[in-house]
């Protein structure tokens, strides 16, 4: 006989994992904001701090917005990003994630971080 027993975990709390997963990437300044799209209301998908979730039959599939630091290679950094996330939900809750679909936003050009030009 199956034991009865059950473990919820809360959407926002695979929302924070793959926020935290994504800032930890060297590279990146800040998580992004989320551009408003009708579709992801509608689904009711939840989302915040950079990060919408859906979530099917117990599988993740997740889109990230980030604002990068100059002078990094964006692609390198994106996929990065994907495996960390990917790594981090898969192994902290057990949850297979299907995809990571990373959008750059922005690079954040700060006073102190421009490069330096010759």
């Amino acid at each position: 006989m199956e034991p009865q027993d059950t473990i919820t975990i809360a959407p926002s709390v695979l929302i924070t994992i793959a926020r935290q997963a994504a800032i930890d990437v060297k590279g990146i300044a800040r998580m992004g904001t989320i551009p408003i799209d009708v579709t992801h209301l509608l689904k009711g998908n939840p989302m915040g701090s950079g990060v919408v979730l859906e979530i099917e039959e117990g599988k993740v599939s997740l889109e990230v917005y980030l604002i990068v630091k100059p002078g990094v290679s964006m692609r390198d950094v994106s996929k990065e990003v994907q495996n960390s996330v990917t790594r981090s939900i898969q192994e902290l809750v057990g949850m297979e994630v299907i995809k990571v679909n990373v959008h750059i936003e922005d690079v954040d050009f700060t006073p102190g971080d421009r490069p330096e030009t010759a």
